[in-house]
This record gives C-alpha cells, structure tokens and sequence, in this order.
C-alpha cells in the first residue's frame, strides 16, 4: 500500500481500537452495560476493518498476471467494500438487537465509574487516531471540502478510516450520554437508548460506505481535472491536432487507464504518427503519473462526427 492509502492512519486506528476494545470489555463486565457491550463490539468490528484494509492493500500490490493483465489495484476496493459489510452486520445490527434487549428487559449500571473510566479513555484514544487521519488525509483533500473528499477519493482506505474514528467518536458519546442518564435516573431503559443510537450511526456510516466503495469497485473515470490535463498533454505533440474522445478508467487508487481517439493529419506517414502516438503517451505520464496503462487510437478528425463522450 502505498502513503497515499494511509498506512499511517490506518496503523493508528489499530492500535487505538484494539486498546479501546480490551478496556470497554473489562467495562462491561463489571458494569453490565449494553452500551459498553455495543461499544466493544463496534471497537472490535472496527479493528477486524483495520485489518482488512491492510490486507487489502497488500494483495493489490501484487504484479499482474495472465489472468488479469491489468493487475489487482482493486482489491483495496474490494475490501474496503467488505469493511462496508462487516460494519453493518457485526457494529450496527448488533448494536441494535442489544439496544432492543436492554429496552425490553432493563437493569441498572452496576459499578459506572468502570464505564465513565474506560469511556473518557476511550475518547482520548480515538481522537488521536481521527487527529492522525484527518493530518494523513489533508494533503490529499487539497481545497476540497471533507464530504467531497469522501465522495470522490479514489484511495479507499483515508475515507474509511475517517468515517469510522467518526463514527467511533460519536458513538462513544452516545454510550456516555446512556450511561451518565441510566446512573442518574436509576433506569437501565437509557442505557438502551444509547446502544440503539450507537446502531443507528453504524448503520447510516456502514451504507454511505457501501454507497461510495460500490461505486469505486464498478469503475470510476479520473477527475475532470485530470481529464482536461491528459487532453492537454496528447494535444502539446506535434503530430497530434487535437484529442477527439477520451476514455479513463481507475484500475486502482494509483493506476489509470487512458483510451483515447487522436486526430492526426491526413498527409502523414505511419511512422510521423508512431512519433506522434510515442511522443504524446511520454507527456501523457509526465502530466499525470499515474497515467500507466495507455491506448491512443489514431483518426482523422470529422467536426460533423457524433460525440461518442455525450451521455
């Protein structure tokens, strides 16, 4: 995996939730609470997603083969899809079914000071690992906002990573808004309520993450931005006219490729347009590096022509 996919963050968010899980486990047991159980789940889901997307990055470094000629950039899709998955079933459902048992049969918190303990620790433990994502992501979010930094990362693994220490945040929040509410009021039906909220985050992060990893998994073109500099770049050799259509498909977080129709001139020889072809892809990589697979077909421009690009 490359910097870009946030090994850093992702390393952080383990070893953050895999102390939070530890710590909110032995909270349970000595307080009975369904909130510290949801959130122990949710930590250990979490971590299993960590993991994942570790996996992840490794397999789609391997080098391509017969079978898939384009390689395996994106399994970290794939993954990051599973981490999707794995967030509703095992976070959110069961925050849920818990949040519903606890409503349906309430008890009181027994010794809270083990819950509030582990739970500001908690906190303090997750706002360092979304500090380190949030400093890993922002060179990357350029002057974007973070929601369109979600929606249109091609790296899954940064925006993954941020939603979940948000969603761990947040529903570290809720379990201390049940718990502090069960111990004052003396009824349990509270600490219910707040595992129910935590199942109800879980979930709403869990489908904007299938939502986004889907859409990354079917394919996704390069930016427009990316677009026009590639276009940019064929048109600056001399051979080339212009570009008529271009095509772009993201064989993984760092790969591109780039199928595009040229203009060429009708009085040129088959070897002017081979330099032209070999002098374009040169600029092509220059322009955007991860430009690594290209196909440039070349054509005689028609202005009357159907724009195949028209959707």
């Amino acid at each position: 995996m490359s910097a870009g996919g946030g090994t850093k963050a992702i390393i952080a968010a383990l070893a953050a939730n895999l102390a939070i899980a530890v710590a909110k486990f032995v909270a349970f047991a000595f307080t009975g609470s369904s909130s510290m159980l949801a959130e122990s789940v949710h930590s250990v889901a979490d971590s299993g997603n960590q993991a994942l997307l570790i996996v992840g990055g490794k397999r789609a470094a391997r080098n391509r083969t017969r079978e898939h000629p384009f390689g395996y950039g994106r399994e970290r899709y794939f993954y990051a899809f599973v981490v999707a998955v794995v967030l509703f079933t095992i976070g959110a459902l069961f925050s849920l079914y818990e949040g519903w048992h606890k409503i349906s049969d309430p008890h009181p918190v027994d010794s809270p000071q083990w819950a509030f303990g582990v739970l500001i620790f908690a906190i303090v433990a997750e706002a360092f690992s979304f500090r380190t994502a949030i400093k890993e992501s922002r060179h990357l979010k350029g002057d974007k906002s973070w929601v369109s930094f979600v929606r249109r990362a091609k790296a899954p693994e940064l925006p993954v990573v941020l939603l979940e220490d948000l969603g761990a945040l947040l529903g570290l929040i809720f379990a201390l808004f049940g718990v502090t509410m069960a111990v004052i009021t003396g009824d349990g039906v509270w600490d219910g309520v707040g595992t129910i909220a935590i199942g109800v985050l879980l979930a709403i992060i869990a489908i904007i993450l299938a939502v986004e990893t889907k859409s990354l998994l079917i394919g996704e073109s390069a930016a427009p931005e990316v677009e026009e500099r590639i276009c940019a770049a064929a048109e600056e050799a001399s051979e080339i006219d212009k570009v008529i259509h271009l095509r772009t498909l993201h064989l993984g977080p760092e790969e591109l490729l780039v199928a595009a129709k040229i203009a060429v001139r009708h009085d040129e020889t088959a070897a002017e347009v081979a330099r032209g072809i070999d002098e374009a892809e040169r600029r092509i990589r220059a322009a955007v590096p991860i430009a690594r697979v290209i196909y440039l077909e070349p054509d005689l421009y028609r202005a009357n022509a159907p724009d195949p690009d028209r959707v």
